[in-house]
């Protein structure tokens, strides 16, 4: 699991901006009916799963009450990401000053459960593509300064992730062709002229005849975009492990055993974020 994604030191300053809009200049709620409390009263709440999924986001949520509270409130998980979880049992327990926790319910709860549905949803996909050997991977649809969080829920639900960035791989789609005057050997040689040797080059391909010249080019990469099985099937035959292939657009749970029978070696999807379900986690007053 790439948990590297999720240091302390990489949220920390995501988190702190969601608290400040959604706490604003205070909790006109909860600041007030918890005003008269004694401070040492504690309150007990358990984290519960109303449906069976894979729990992500343990981190995203421990932080949220570690930046409110210091220490005034203590969170003790019975499970970790990428386990599954059930309605059966609690996920978590967390104790501590009734203020706090109260503030902080919303937020941590809008990070594991938008995160534990990306998990729960990747692995829908991903255990139907893995007997072909094919693995699964995310794109850039993602959420706009969430993407560390979703692209980490991907890697805790069995998926594979697709380049980071903009700078992580070259991908040449139609518009960059069309610059170069239709010409993907242009492209690619130009790109190759300025690249680090460390990066990929990926062509986005809607015809075999493009397939043809990518092979011609070295492309290290081939995407097939909302191309037929039939097409797959002959475009992957053509290129014969000369690249590494890639499937994608309209990607679904319907149509993908079909399309990783095809003998491609990725299939990138946004659906495993921007159609995943949130899960739905809830708190339990346990006393």
């Amino acid at each position: 699991m790439a948990k590297f994604l999720l240091n302390d030191f990489m949220i920390y300053d995501h988190i702190v901006s969601a608290l400040k809009e959604d706490v604003g200049y205070g909790d006109i709620s909860t600041d007030f009916i918890t005003a008269d409390i004694d401070k040492d009263k504690k309150f007990e709440i358990l984290l519960k799963t109303r449906e069976e999924g894979v729990l992500c986001g343990c981190d995203p949520f421990r932080l949220v009450f570690e930046i409110l509270a210091k220490d005034d409130v203590k969170i003790k998980f019975y499970k970790e990401d990428g386990d599954k979880i059930t309605p059966d049992e609690p996920v978590a327990k967390i104790t501590g000053f009734p203020r706090y926790i109260l503030t902080g319910e919303r937020l941590s709860l809008n990070y594991i459960q938008r995160m534990s549905g990306i998990a729960t949803f990747t692995k829908k996909f991903q255990d139907i593509a893995s007997p072909y050997g094919v693995k699964v991977v995310d794109t850039r649809k993602n959420t706009p300064n969430f993407r560390l969080f979703e692209k980490y829920a991907v890697k805790v639900g069995g998926g594979h992730l697709h380049r980071f960035n903009l700078c992580d791989c070259v991908m040449l789609k139609d518009n960059h062709i069309a610059l170069m005057g239709g010409s993907i050997e242009t492209a690619v040689k130009k790109v190759r002229d300025n690249i680090s040797h460390a990066h990929k080059i990926e062509v986005e391909c809607d015809t075999i005849e493009q397939v043809k010249k990518c092979l011609n080019a070295g492309v290290d990469i081939i995407m097939l975009d909302n191309m037929n099985p039939s097409q797959i099937k002959e475009c992957t035959a053509l290129i014969n492990k000369r690249a590494i292939v890639e499937i994608s657009g309209s990607v679904n749970l319907n149509n993908l055993e079909e399309l990783a029978k095809s003998g491609a070696d990725i299939i990138s999807t946004s659906a495993i974020v921007a159609k995943a379900p949130t899960l739905d986690l809830a708190f339990d007053y346990a006393g």
